[in-house]
């Protein structure tokens, strides 16, 4: 039987709810968001920092169900304990960052059933960039959840980027420590050795990097 992000995935969990580029390089972890919790503008004038980047409606944060107020969340292995991205809704959720970015982009993911992509865009809809996420084993968890271990991927691009969307099978799929304006995603400073030789072979050449097109 398939594995489930989040356990006992239930209808009706949802809640309704850019131009120079940022130097910075600025990484979500989404801690603090709240378990369920749609992550909307957490990061937009929310409860978290400032960093004038919001969600669509369908992405959402879930907590590791090892930890206290963690309910259901079937995974481990996460870079920055104890909360990570997903979507129980459509084939994607969307991060739109209203200053813009440059350099690079990258995250941490683990998607041990489906595979996924992301793609970063710019204001006018251009592809900058796009990555193709393989599926990734399992390890059990810390000391439980079939999502783990996550894998780190980053790409670099021309241009400034407005947009990313993170697609994929809905409740399939987990992200964590986004990062932009980095090849190199924040906030765990030594990665595992497995992880760290996926990232430097690109998983066996999955990046599509510099292709360009304009949506319809």
């Amino acid at each position: 039987m398939k594995k489930l992000l989040l356990a006992g995935l239930a209808t009706g969990l949802f809640f309704g709810l850019a131009t120079s580029a940022s130097a910075a390089v600025i990484t979500l972890d989404f801690e603090g968001v709240g378990n369920g919790n749609p992550i909307g503008n957490f990061y937009n004038g929310g409860a978290g920092t400032n960093y004038g980047v919001s969600f669509s409606d369908d992405a959402l944060a879930i907590v590791d169900s090892d930890v206290i107020g963690g309910t259901g969340g079937n995974f481990g292995g996460e870079p920055s304990p104890s909360t990570v991205m997903f979507f129980l809704s459509g084939s994607e959720a969307r991060m739109t960052v209203a200053a813009g970015f440059d350099t690079g982009f990258s995250f941490w993911y683990s998607a041990i059933n489906n595979p996924g992509s992301v793609s970063v865009y710019d204001i006018n809809n251009v592809l900058l960039t796009s990555l193709d996420l393989p599926t990734t084993p399992s390890d059990g968890g810390d000391p439980t959840g079939a999502f783990s271990p996550f894998y780190q991927l980053g790409v670099g691009f021309a241009g400034t980027a407005s947009y990313v969307s993170f697609a994929g099978v809905e409740n399939q799929i987990a992200f964590d420590n986004v990062t932009f304006g980095a090849v190199i995603p924040g906030g765990n400073e030594v990665p595992e050795p497995a992880t760290m030789l996926l990232f430097g072979t690109g998983l066996a050449g999955l990046a599509a990097v510099g292709r360009r097109k304009v949506l319809k």
